[in-house]
């Protein structure tokens, strides 16, 4: 019979790159559930269920979701009901985040040209200095 794998925090740390903190921080935000073990419970025992928790946290951040959006489709994934409301408030978030991203990438261009125009001055106003020197 198959054991099911369990991970320490320094497993994960290591696993994922991360401090122990910000996994505690994670399960703070109710991202993590381990469990206890030890002496007064001061051992965290993950299962694979919070690895893959961990695992989609970390996508989800690196697709600049919040914690709290992140938590919530996580959530749903878990929950054994219909797909489709969980499919839909996903693309929701996705959706309201790549406009936020459209429009810093809008503000990014925007703030190049105008650094391009300003190289332009500053290189004709040398120019012009160099001529008179």
């Amino acid at each position: 019979m198959a054991t099911n794998p369990t991970y320490t925090i320094s497993d994960l740390a290591r696993e994922f790159d991360l401090t122990t903190r910000a996994i505690r921080f994670y399960e703070d935000m109710g991202l993590l559930q381990p469990q206890r073990e030890g002496p007064g419970g001061r051992n965290r025992v993950y299962t694979a269920r919070d690895r893959t928790r961990l695992k989609l946290t970390l996508r989800a951040k690196r697709l600049g979701l919040s914690l709290t959006e992140a938590r919530e489709i996580i959530d749903m994934y878990d929950s054994p009901r219909d797909t489709g409301p969980q499919l839909r408030k996903f693309l929701a978030v996705l959706a309201d985040h790549r406009r936020e991203l459209e429009e810093q990438m809008a503000d990014l261009v925007a703030n190049l040209d105008e650094v391009k125009t300003h190289e332009k001055e500053a290189r004709a106003l040398l120019g012009k200095v160099e001529k008179k020197a």
